[in-house]
């Protein structure tokens, strides 16, 4: 039986063990935390991550979970609208294919697919690598040693990318801004299916109503060089301190944030590479090509570099030589382009200066106008490569 060990449990891992288990491999999922994660942020699902998901049977429960956002809004000081747009131009621009889910949602769904097919270690992680004639030995924290093809799908700040091809610095690009999220219960605020905005420059508060009665804040700011945080009560003084003169709903939204134990608090980066595999490990997802939190579209191309490899392994007949390197041929391209429009849109959320915001606000009414929206970001929603047709061996 031939074996592959994945590190990491959030989107990239779980469907590349599922199209693994397809192929007639044996995959293990190791996964550092004690359980799924929980929380974390809403992403905007399309394009070629849709397909994948409705091959592996999920579209029904991603409905569910989902969410038909109706309008994106950017507010003022007082809570009144000072731009936005409709979404249903995203939905003339995808067929209809186009649904908004919590992250840890989609995570969910795909570990729910592997059903306790694939064997799944939580908190445990490597802790070490070495590459030898026949096989990667694998060494973990709590579980001892493996022998495995290995696969890092841990994100951007994976540690099999540290281990097997340098320090997370040589790779890594920030763009210049962070991101917090939290969610509250019974915000007595709802604005059921629309996304809220409020900016001031260098900073954004957005807010989204949530199944269950709760609420998803979101907070992106300009990250000036500070003194990056890393214990929750230093993240909550960060904010404190970034959104200390807010308005609109912060008063309430502070007190929310004293409360909160679960808060998500990064740096929004890229992660660029020469190359994705060496020798039998490879990366997907984040840990490969991180094309930054604000570009909205790194859960689907998880999903794809997850497809993609393990359709390549299956077509390869075990060569993992050849796989890895049509793995990469075959999206190279295709994310380095994602990539370059990343970059160009990270700003649009939190512009550092008045004229920014002011130019930002113009661009959105724009989306209102006949083909606006179109012409705006049609070119980000087209997926320009092909999902390959892998034929897998039902085991």
């Amino acid at each position: 039986m031939k074996t592959v060990l994945i590190s990491g449990a959030g989107i990239a891992g779980p469907t590349l063990a599922y199209w693994l288990k397809r192929a007639g491999y044996a995959p293990t999922l190791v996964e550092r935390a004690p359980a799924l994660r929980q929380g974390g942020y809403v992403i905007d699902f399309w394009g070629l991550g849709y397909d994948i998901a409705e091959r592996m049977g999920l579209l029904p429960a991603i409905e569910r979970a989902g969410y038909h956002v109706r309008e994106m809004r950017i507010v003022d000081d007082k809570g009144r609208r000072v731009a936005g747009f409709g979404t249903r131009v995203f939905d003339e621009l995808t067929g209809g294919r186009f649904i908004t889910l919590a992250r840890s949602d989609l995570s969910r769904l795909l570990y729910d697919a592997i059903g306790g097919s694939v064997e799944v270690v939580f908190g445990d992680e490597i802790v070490a690598l070495e590459e030898r004639p026949d096989h990667v030995a694998v060494r973990l924290l709590r579980g001892g040693e493996r022998r495995d093809l290995v696969v890092g799908a841990d994100g951007l700040h994976s540690a099999v990318r540290r281990l097997a091809f340098g320090p997370q610095q040589a790779f890594e690009r920030n763009l210049g801004y962070g991101v917090a999220a939290f969610e509250i219960h019974g915000y007595d605020r709802r604005d059921e299916n629309m996304y809220l905005m409020y900016t001031r420059p260098g900073r954004m508060i957005g807010r989204f109503a949530l199944h269950g009665d709760r609420t998803l804040l979101v907070f992106i700011f300009a990250d000036d060089a500070r003194r990056w945080p890393t214990t929750l009560a230093d993240q909550k003084a960060t904010l404190r301190e970034i959104y200390r003169d807010a308005r609109w709903e912060w008063p309430n939204l502070r007190q929310a944030l004293e409360c909160c134990d679960d808060l998500y608090f990064d740096r929004i980066s890229q992660i660029k590479m020469d190359r994705w595999a060496r020798g039998r490990i490879a990366l997907i997802g984040d840990a490969a090509f991180c094309v930054s939190l604000a570009a909205g579209q790194g859960s689907a191309l998880a999903m794809i570099s997850a497809y993609v490899l393990a359709g390549e392994l299956a077509r390869a007949g075990g060569s993992y030589q050849d796989a890895f390197s049509a793995y990469e041929t075959r999206l190279r391209s295709y994310i380095d382009a994602k990539q370059r429009g990343a970059e160009r849109f990270a700003a649009a959320f939190a512009p550092r200066t008045s004229y920014g915001l002011w130019f930002r606000n113009q661009v959105v009414r724009a989306f209102s106008l006949p083909g606006g929206a179109r012409l705006a970001v049609g070119r980000e929603l087209a997926d320009r490569v092909d999902l390959p047709d892998y034929r897998w061996d039902e085991q």
